[in-house]
Order: C-alpha cells, then structure tokens, then sequence
C-alpha cells in the first residue's frame, strides 16, 4: 500500500539563520498510528506546520494523499485535519457553531447529519448548544478535534492532544484516538507523555535538533534498542564486582547487595544462564532475582542522548 504521506528533504531555515529541519525523509503509512517525540526545539512543530500548510518550506517536498503541498494546495490541505496544541477557538461561540464554521472553510456545502454524527462521537452532542467559554478543558480539546474532522480528513495531525489533562482524561483521549483510527483516519500526534506513545503509536518517529533520528514500528524499535536488566539479590553483600566476572556489564547497587547486569534482548537465552552458572561456580548466593525491560522513554533518552 503506498504512503498518505511523503515526505522528501525536507529543509527549513529561519531568517535568524536557524536550521529548523535538516533533509528529513519520512513515509506516514495509511491507517496507521504515528507518534512523533523530540525534545522541545527539536522540529516537531515545524515539521507539522509545513506538512499542514501554515509554514513554507526552504526546500522538499510533501506529498499528502497524492498531492504536492505546494502545487496542490487547495486539494492537499482538504485531506488533512490539524488539532493544534493551543485551544483557540472563539469562546462566544456554540459548539455547534464553530465546528460548521470550519467545515465551511473548506468550501464544504453544510451537512448537519455529518456535525451531529462527529459531535455525538466525540460525547459533545449534549453540549452542541454551550458557548466554548463555558466549557470544560477537556471538552474543550474534545472540540477542537470536532473542527478538524467538520471537513472529513483523512490525515488527522494532533500536536500535544492531551497537553495539561488529567491522567482520567487523557486514557478517554486514547480511547477516542483510537476510535478515529478504526475508522479509517490516519493519525499523527507528537506527544511529551512517552507512555502515550508507547501506549497508542504503531510506529514512533524521533527527531532531534532537526534531524529525524530513527522512524521504526514501536515494537522494533524496542526490540533492537532495548535493554534488559536482571537484579539478583545478594545474600552477602559484595565490595567489588569479583574479577572474574569483568567482561560482563555488571555493576553493584545498594551498598553491594544488588547486583545489576544489563543484557541486550538477543542475549536473553545464552547471558542470564551464562552468568547464573559463573555466579554460582564463584560461590555467589543469591535470594531473589527480577528482570526489568527497557521502556519507550529508556530508549528515547537514549537516542537523543546520542545525538547530543
């Protein structure tokens, strides 16, 4: 299946000399999950900007749903939806107002059946009625979202969707994220939670200083640069890591009576084994052990890390 989204070489420079994307390459797969993560300052919503229209690039391309941006504007911008991290709405407006108001921005003849059935998906139809001031945050973000589907995009962009909700909150916004996607949208969201991320994406995307790291399927990704820690519970504490057990990555913890070895996921069947036996041949007593995976946010320190 070809891409909704490509993206080419993507540069922006600022006037001030700032280098806000450098050649960044990136294929959004259709009916997939994509969550963008980076630091702050490190491009994702520059990258958005431009792929939705609001910013011009220095140089690339973008082709959304088979149109160029730039020479096809009218016709790619119709096949995106945009919910910014801001929540700027006219706060004297109704709901219902303001989410026809933005399917008319697309030259889109009214169609209430369409407002009713996205504002009753989204639990907004009983406040169809209420001025956005009088809204509840959430509710409020729950509009924004309503907006962007008024014109039945394809590509839904949600940059920080959960930003300053509660924990309660944000696991509905997952829900309902997930809801659009079996319905057939195509969903990029850049998020500060690495759990959301690690919770919702399909594929996770990092980009750093401009540049975009690394784009892989979530559990890839996890599974090539992910970690593992066993924890063995020493009967007696110990001073020092023994010599003869230097070539592994072992390192003392709590004044000697953990000891922590870090193995990569490959070398599950053979280390843990491998060490248990050279523990036990040494005369090592252990009462406990556990295991421990690397997280989505272990291996994105790690990456940005890197590139540092």
């Amino acid at each position: 299946m070809s891409p909704i989204i490509t993206i080419s070489k993507l540069n922006k420079t600022y006037p001030s000399g700032l280098r806000a994307l450098k050649d960044v390459d990136l294929e959004i797969r259709r009916g997939e999950i994509f969550a963008l993560l980076g630091p702050n300052g490190a491009g994702k919503t520059t990258l958005i900007s431009i792929v939705c229209g609001i910013m011009t690039a220095t140089s690339g391309t973008v082709i959304a749903d088979g149109h160029d941006i730039v020479r096809d504007y009218r016709a790619a911008r119709s096949k995106i939806g945009l919910v910014p991290q801001e929540l700027t709405t006219d706060a004297f407006e109704s709901v219902w107002a303001t989410v026809s108001f933005s399917r008319g921005l697309f030259g889109l003849p009214p169609d209430p059946a369409r407002i009713e059935r996205v504002l009753r998906d989204l639990s907004l139809w009983e406040k169809r009625n209420d001025r956005i001031m009088t809204l509840s945050g959430g509710m409020k973000r729950r509009t924004m979202i309503a907006k962007a589907l008024a014109h039945e995009p394809q590509i839904l962009f949600l940059d920080e969707p959960t930003a300053g909700v509660d924990v309660e909150l944000r696991r509905h916004m997952w829900e309902l994220i997930r809801g659009l996607q079996r319905a057939g949208s195509t969903i990029i969201l850049t998020t500060h939670y690495i759990e959301e991320a690690e919770e919702m994406a399909d594929r996770v995307g990092v980009i750093d200083k401009g540049e975009l790291i690394v784009a892989e399927e979530k559990h890839e990704l996890m599974k090539k640069l992910g970690k593992k820690l066993l924890t063995l519970s020493l009967r007696e504490p110990l001073a020092i890591v023994p010599a003869e057990l230097a070539d592994l990555r072992l390192e003392l913890r709590n004044q000697g009576s953990e000891l922590e070895y870090t193995f990569d996921q490959s070398e599950e069947s053979e280390g843990v084994p491998s060490l248990l036996r050279r523990i036990s041949d040494l005369g090592i007593a252990f009462t406990d052990l556990n295991t421990k995976k690397s997280s989505l946010e272990d291996i994105f320190v790690s990456l940005v890390g890197r590139g540092a």
